[in-house]
């Protein structure tokens, strides 16, 4: 170290001299000393002062210009380093010499620029201030095609440098993006996919720049699907498929991305894996299990993609799939249970796969996590079915194979994301069913349950399902026996309150409940529906300018209707809905016009 010392003090007269020699001597000394102790030589170069002078001997001319390069290389891999390294003016020198023809001295400045931007927003500003990204790209852009191993060793640095500039900095990558980076680093790992380092460079910076949403488009319009693809079919080694899958996940995101995907023949890929890994108990095959049967989910939920892999029902994709479901893989269940969902996402598909079978097999997966079950793969499987009783033709058939009992085995469950499903599916099954609606709508329990639910405040998802299916178990089954049960059960005040909910449809679902419920058991329900101040809220509604058409004819409908029961008449003439009603006579909309004029004329011989 005194040594060093006598270096330094060398190095200040010597760089002022310029005498080459003694000049490539000391610098010879120095990097000796950095490969010995890199922190300890770093701190006396950061005392000595010396880091001002390499600024001037940062020259494109001189013999000794790479090797500054590299000390400033080294000592940029310490994070104390970095600041210094900017305040010291050598960004600017470094950057110009980006423009050199020698190999060495655009590898050293390359190391050195890389470095001093690592985790150090000072020195990506100075880089970004300097110009240094755009000359980089251009490099890239003209030694993409040169594959000797020095050039590759260079792209890998700039590749790198690159990265070290822009990690986690969404502006730097966005800047990145507009300079066409992206198509460059397309054609890189293509034409050197043989070179590992240069290969994970270009993805690590794929996974950087896939996260930020501009860059998709940009991926699109290349072949990276198919070079991934072909890059993720050669390797064996579970870490590469990992840093692959980092960048495919992201990639995914994108409807156009996933097709390019599945088109590449990345789906068989991943189904090999899990037929690979399905029966290992070691941690890196359960993950990547998981991570391949998500990213198989994830291609189904692009239309396309999805509709590609269905291929009417009787694809090698859909039936690999279909055969997850019956697994003893918790993993492939839940990816069985949402791939099915996801395919069930147009009529024809879900019609085919209910004639084929399929809500058995979701049954009996159902079936097999009711006690102590899997809660992930319980609101999967209730996600499919869901899906699947959405068109009409189904809805009759998965009654009578036994879905509303499968489901109701789930009632007690306290888990929202199951209860919201679960209350989704039934309301899916009894649109338009009335005998399935009358005979839940008189199940005690279930109505106690989501009379319950419907003050499940802190789980806004919930509470709304469980007032729609309410109102659905009597706008669906009209019955008397359904709304005495409901009344029984303390059901009114959470239809009342639906219909100050702020979407318009739930509104109206309430208010034509209410209007079913004042037709058919007005004596029934008439307390409670006097304790929830529904005439209030009706005359608030009628009021309101901005409340739909739609709302404003069934409140005037639900008036009339009311005008039964003496105390909530008595209520409607203390309010004096004359006014609102008689103005509304002259709405734009003719249905609320008409029926503005036949509840005043009710209400006029009432009164």
């Amino acid at each position: 170290m005194d040594n060093l010392s006598d270096t330094l003090k060398k190095l200040k007269i010597t760089a002022v001299d310029r005498t080459e020699d003694s000049l490539e001597g000391c610098l010879d000394c120095l990097l000796q000393a950095l490969a010995q102790n890199n922190m300890e030589t770093s701190e006396k170069i950061q005392g000595s002062g010396i880091l001002q002078l390499f600024a001037s001997l940062l020259i494109p001319q001189s013999a000794c210009t790479a090797k500054v390069a590299n000390i400033i290389a080294e000592v940029a891999k310490n994070e104390f380093m970095r600041i210094p390294c900017v305040d010291a003016g050598l960004i600017s020198p470094l950057v110009q010499l980006l423009n050199s023809k020698d190999q060495e001295v655009l590898l050293q400045t390359g190391r050195a620029l890389g470095n001093i931007c690592y985790d150090s927003h000072e020195g990506r500003s100075a880089v970004d201030q300097a110009g240094g990204a755009q000359i980089v790209i251009d490099h890239l852009r003209s030694l993409c095609s040169i594959t000797d191993p020095a050039n590759e060793k260079l792209l890998t640095v700039f590749c790198g440098m690159l990265m070290n500039y822009s990690n986690e900095n969404d502006s730097l990558q966005a800047q990145l993006i507009n300079m066409g980076v992206i198509p460059t680093l397309v054609k890189l790992l293509g034409i050197h996919c043989q070179n590992a380092a240069l290969t994970e460079m270009c993805l690590v910076a794929f996974g950087n720049l896939a996260e930020l949403e501009s860059s998709k488009e940009q991926f699109a319009s290349t072949n990276i699907a198919e070079e991934l693809v072909k890059l993720f079919k050669k390797q064996i080694e579970h870490d590469k498929r990992e840093m692959i899958f980092e960048v495919l996940a992201p990639l995914a995101e994108n409807d156009a991305i996933k097709l390019q995907l599945v088109e590449a023949g990345l789906v068989e890929c991943l189904l090999e894996i899990v037929q690979q890994k399905v029966d290992s108990d070691k941690e890196d095959d359960i993950a990547e299990l998981k991570t391949a049967s998500d990213l198989m989910v994830l291609l189904l939920l692009g239309d396309e993609s999805m509709q590609k892999l269905f291929e009417g029902g009787k694809g090698n994709v859909f039936q690999r799939v279909l055969s997850w479901i019956p697994s003893n893989n918790h993993q492939l269940q839940l990816a069985g249970a949402l791939a099915i969902a996801n395919f069930a996402r147009n009529d024809g598909n879900c019609i085919h796969m209910v004639d084929n079978g399929i809500v058995e097999k979701l049954m009996d997966l159902l079936g097999r996590h009711v006690e102590e079950g899997n809660v992930t793969v319980q609101h999967a499987a209730l996600s499919a079915l869901r899906n699947l009783a959405i068109p009409v033709v189904n809805k009759a058939k998965m009654l009578s194979a036994g879905v509303t009992e499968a489901v109701l085995k789930f009632l007690k469950s306290e888990m929202p994301p199951v209860q919201f499903k679960l209350l989704g599916t039934l309301r899916m099954l009894i649109d338009a069913q009335a005998e399935a609606a009358e005979q839940l709508g008189k199940n005690v329990k279930l109505v106690e349950r989501l009379v319950e639910w419907c003050e499940a405040k802190d789980h806004a998802g919930v509470m709304g399902e469980s007032n729609r299916l309410l109102s659905a178990l009597i706008r669906h089954s009209k019955s008397k026996d359904v709304i005495k049960t409901i009344v029984q059960s303390g059901g009114i005040k959470h239809l009342v309150t639906m219909a100050t909910s702020e979407h318009v449809i739930m509104q109206n679902e309430a208010l034509v409940a209410l209007a079913l419920i004042a037709a058919l058991e007005l004596g029934t329900a008439e307390k409670d529906l006097e304790s929830a101040k529904l005439v209030q809220i009706l005359h608030k509604l009628l009021a309101d300018e901005r409340s739909a058409p739609e709302i404003k004819y069934n409140s005037m409908v639900l008036i009339c209707a009311l005008m039964g029961s003496e105390s909530l008449h008595k209520e409607v003439q203390d309010l004096a809905f004359l006014d609102v009603i008689s103005k509304l006579r002259s709405h734009e909309n003719k249905s609320v016009a008409q029926q503005a004029s036949l509840t005043e004329q009710r209400l006029t011989v009432e009164s």
